[in-house]
């Protein structure tokens, strides 16, 4: 169990799967939580459904929190910053949660050192198999960083990176996801044409999607090794890949990749 007060200022899709994440796991009773949100509807939903603290104040999150999670979107960070700076413990370790916000941003705004770690996660954090990127500044001692590390291993798994790499990780794994449901979508499609019933296709294809997935983590293979293990010669596999590639399916995914980097990077320019 982590011994410490979670925080988070604002409460919108990515803070609740963290939320949901967190508290499945056990690595923090929920008591020990705490969020704000714009609205009292939100602030009574997010008491009911995770049986956390929560609160339209801002700084009344900010004041007890150990670790605290800035969840608001990007062009937010100044304005909350500037209303909870006054308040934030010394020794709290801040995390931005939000696309394009970098370590020299948090650093700049508060004025003063602080412990900043950035971090990009992705919604499956909410079923436990989330996937987070982590950077951290040179005031996060490594106890510090390891603390932030199992918070967020606690609902997935988790990658430390140099912050130049930090405008990458959208489209590899916190935008990923999207791509993926419009696989499994076209997968399910495709069944449903063939015959197979809505409900079945969705879940065949996900799971067929989900088992896939598992053999790459936990084989440590190669995905193209993978893939040739399934591919028999003259079978029907190795005419799918091969019609795949015809139509461009790797480049269109590198494609997407290249357009969602370059987004990530006006955002924070913006």
């Amino acid at each position: 169990m982590l011994d410490k007060k979670i925080g988070f200022i604002g409460c919108g899709k990515m803070a609740e799967a963290i939320i949901g994440g967190l508290i499945k796991s056990e690595l923090v009773p929920n008591h020990q939580i705490s969020a704000s949100a714009k609205t009292r509807a939100t602030v009574d939903k997010v008491v009911e459904k995770y049986a956390i603290a929560a609160s339209i104040e801002n700084r009344e999150i900010a004041k007890a929190a150990d670790m605290l999670i800035l969840a608001v979107k990007p062009d937010l960070h100044k304005e909350v910053i500037e209303e909870i700076l006054d308040l934030v413990k010394s020794e709290a370790v801040i995390i931005t949660i939000a696309a394009g916000i970098s370590l020299e941003f948090l650093e700049e705004t508060f004025r003063k050192k602080i412990k900043a770690v950035r971090v990009m996660p992705n919604t499956p954090s909410l079923v436990g198999e989330g996937m987070s990127a982590i950077c951290a500044n040179e005031e996060v001692n490594r106890q510090e960083l390891q603390d932030v590390i199992r918070l967020f291993e606690s609902f997935g798994k988790a990658e430390v990176l140099p912050e130049k790499l930090m405008d990458a990780v959208p489209a590899v794994s916190g935008s990923s996801p999207a791509y993926v449901y419009m696989f499994i979508e076209a997968l399910a499609d495709g069944a449903v044409q063939q015959g197979i019933a809505r409900s079945q296709a969705y879940t065949m294809a996900a799971q067929a999607v989900l088992g896939a997935a598992k053999m790459v983590l936990e084989t440590g293979k190669h995905p193209g090794e993978l893939k040739d293990n399934v591919c028999t010669p003259g079978g029907a596999t190795i005419e799918a890949v091969t019609t795949l590639e015809k139509h461009g399916f790797r480049s269109s995914v590198v494609s997407a990749m290249e357009a969602c980097t370059e987004k990530a990077k006006k955002l924070k320019d913006a």
